[in-house]
């Protein structure tokens, strides 16, 4: 589908792929990013956009010069991932229970963390460059060393998904954990406090940001880069378990070499070249598509999900959606549903079924096929996928 260029009269355009008017207070956090003296070109706002802190969610934010620590967001690095095995739906049969509650065994959920610290883990080279980070997270590297290769809770899952030719995949939804959190705050905490100092009126105070050149932005940067890392080593960490998990039960235990593999940001900033000049890009719920760039935009527990590959649109700035989008607050979502209704919309999916994860139930979030039908210009499906088991953080 073609996007739209929004009338909102702002001095940078706002181009949107989401096919339908925005709310009221959509477009008022759409005006306010538009209205930034540094952003470049336009805002381009994905088919899943809604509300967010500062800027909206599915949003791609180019800048010259400066970043807007909140409009990155507090789960830095969040993203997914997702292995094709070599095995099929046939070997599933009757195992879907036992490989869940080992999945649950394996991977600490919420706000737990593994008890031991595998070798992988302290192996990894992040480690070296803790003492440079922020001195407000100094406290934390037992505790982030802890978490590394654990999901974390809200919107994050495991799942065991099929594919329309019944091959069996592995994916996995998270972000920097606790770590990447007291980061991001640290960091949004001093971009409001230099707001403050330089009287700068702002329509948000959740824009506050850093100007490239100070000590501040290259602080913010170096954190927002350990962080990034930190989120994608601790999806390979929880992978590689998961693919041992299932290897026992499908396999004999004997290792597999995966199909394809894809692991990619949705909440994240990084320095690229747009329309000819070197800008940073902010993707607040977006994933990078640029040309053969692999993706992978989920749908909600119930629904479908698809790997996808980028076609390189330069006026989304190579990106595409992160997700189906909320179409509901959580606490909408508790008042409006109950288990029973989860449990209808969750048929034929082995996963948890009880008030605990109300907020995630599938009516609470967009169609996902409406959502992949307004980006057709900017990804094409390379495989279609419906969850067997979904183990929720």
């Amino acid at each position: 589908m073609p996007h739209e260029n929004l009338e909102l009269s702002t001095p940078k355009p706002v181009l949107s792929w989401a096919g339908h008017p925005l709310s009221r207070d959509e477009e008022k956090m759409a005006k306010n990013v538009a209205s930034l003296p540094f952003v470049f070109k336009h805002v381009s706002l994905m088919p899943d956009v809604h509300l967010g802190k500062g800027a909206l969610v599915g949003s791609v934010v180019a800048t010259k010069d400066a970043l807007i620590p909140a409009a990155v967001g507090v789960d830095i690095g969040c993203g997914m991932m997702a292995v094709q095995t070599p095995f099929t739906a046939d070997e599933l049969e009757g195992k879907l229970k036992k490989i869940r509650l080992d999945i649950e065994a394996a991977i600490p959920v919420g706000f737990n963390e593994n008890k031991n610290v595998e070798k992988a883990v302290t192996n990894w080279q992040g480690w070296r460059d803790f003492k440079e980070l922020h001195p407000g997270v100094r406290r934390l590297e037992g505790k982030a060393m802890k978490q590394m290769g654990s999901l974390g809770g809200g919107n994050h899952f495991i799942e065991v998904c099929l594919d329309t030719e019944n091959h069996v995949w592995l994916m996995l939804h998270s972000g920097s954990r606790h770590i990447g959190n007291m980061l991001a705050q640290n960091h949004i905490d001093t971009a409001k406090e230099l707001l403050k100092l330089a009287d700068n009126r702002l329509p948000d105070p959740d824009l506050a940001y850093f100007v490239a050149g100070t000590p501040q932005f290259a602080a913010y940067w170096r954190d927002l880069q350990w962080a990034q890392n930190y989120a994608r080593y601790n999806r390979d960490v929880m992978m590689s378990r998961f693919v041992r998990i299932v290897e026992k039960h499908l396999g004999g235990g004997k290792q597999t070499k995966p199909l394809l593999q894809v692991n990619c940001h949705h909440n994240y900033a990084e320095k690229e070249v747009h329309f000819g000049e070197q800008v940073y890009v902010t993707r607040k719920g977006a994933v990078r598509a640029q040309e053969n760039d692999y993706g992978i935009i989920p749908g909600s527990m119930g629904a479908k999900s698809f790997i996808v590959k980028g076609k390189g649109n330069s006026d989304s700035y190579c990106s595409c959606s992160h997700g189906a989008g909320r179409l509901m607050s959580r606490n909408k979502a508790k008042n409006q549903f109950s288990v029973d209704d989860l449990v209808k919309q969750t048929q034929g999916v082995e996963c948890r079924k009880d008030g605990g994860v109300l907020d995630e139930i599938p009516g609470a979030y967009k169609p996902i096929e409406q959502v992949m039908k307004q980006q057709s210009d900017l990804v094409e499906v390379v495989a279609t996928l419906k969850q067997v088991v979904c183990v929720k953080g």
